[in-house]
């Protein structure tokens, strides 16, 4: 399944309560506010909403258009846009490491899982680090998602740091291309659990210094604009290079994805849209437009 198809299916509940249909063709004051009023009820915020319009009545003037469904395709154009990230991720290294961060809650470590099912599938050799020390649970699930993507975990210590030095140490030593660490649920602004962060990407270059590092922010779509604030601080304490969005499919709140990369600028690297294996797809800006508008 192409990922128009799959992020239509993820989106369904945006579409169902916000239907980007016109009750009028003509491109007048009407269509644009009811165009922005929608945008607004999809989360997308109404600073991002306003953008958008402005942005769509200047290609609608100086394309000289007369109706919606061509406008329509503009406003895909513009989203698109907007959702295009400006810089590829860095999996270069050796290893290449992906540390995974967020809020109790997000989907990290169910998210670690199916990013080894992608990768794998690519043809990399990768490795999990069991990096949640805190919730008891947690390398439980890691280990059952290890196994679903028929790869190997590393766990054992009580310090997330040691954790990881471990996981790219070992990953040095059998030459694995890429380990992806679960790290433990923490709050923006509980200062040391954010230091914390710091010191684990300092321990990733110890263990191996020819490391490439993605830190990517895991965050629960259900939550929509909220979840700005929270990935603001994140993207500043943290360096975050990347963002995940899981649970897009349920939600109402799927304009929220266009806001969130509109006012943190961090590009959107992957969407989840449901709870198989093969349900976390990297993202592609014309295709979630696309399902949006289209």
């Amino acid at each position: 399944m192409s990922f128009f198809e799959k992020i239509k299916t993820g989106l369904k509940k945006t579409l169902e309560s916000v239907a980007f249909t016109f009750s009028s063709e003509k491109l007048d004051d009407g269509f644009f506010d009811e165009l922005e009023e929608k945008l607004i009820l999809s989360d997308a915020g109404f600073n991002t909403a306003e953008a958008i319009v402005e942005a769509l009545r200047i290609r609608v003037r100086e394309l000289l258009l007369t109706d919606a469904s061509q406008a329509k395709e503009q406003l895909v154009q513009i989203i698109a846009g907007m959702l295009r990230a400006d810089s590829e991720p860095d999996f270069s290294g050796t290893p290449a490491v992906i540390l995974l961060i967020g809020v109790n809650g997000s989907g990290k470590t169910t998210t670690a899982g199916k990013l080894a099912h992608i990768f794998k599938a690519g043809g990399s050799t990768v490795l999990l680090g069991a990096a949640d020390t805190f919730r008891a649970a947690a390398v439980d699930q890691l280990a059952i998602w290890a196994a679903r993507s028929g790869v190997e975990m590393i766990s054992g210590a009580n310090d997330p740091s040691a954790v990881i030095f471990d996981a790219v140490s070992s990953a040095k030593a059998r030459g694995a291309d890429v380990v992806i660490c679960d790290t433990a649920g923490r709050l923006h602004n509980k200062k040391n659990l954010m230091d914390e962060l710091s010191k684990m990407s300092r321990t990733i270059k110890k263990a191996a210094p020819l490391a490439s590092v993605e830190t990517l922010l895991v965050i629960d779509a259900v939550t929509g604009q909220n979840a700005i604030n929270q990935a603001s601080q994140f993207a500043v304490d943290a360096g975050v290079t990347g963002i995940v969005l899981t649970k897009l499919d349920g939600t109402a709140k799927g304009g929220s994805v266009i806001a969130i990369k509109d006012k943190l600028g961090i590009p959107i690297r992957y969407v989840g849209v449901g709870e198989k294996i093969d349900d976390l797809m990297e993202f592609d800006a014309e295709g979630f437009a696309a399902a949006l508008f289209e």
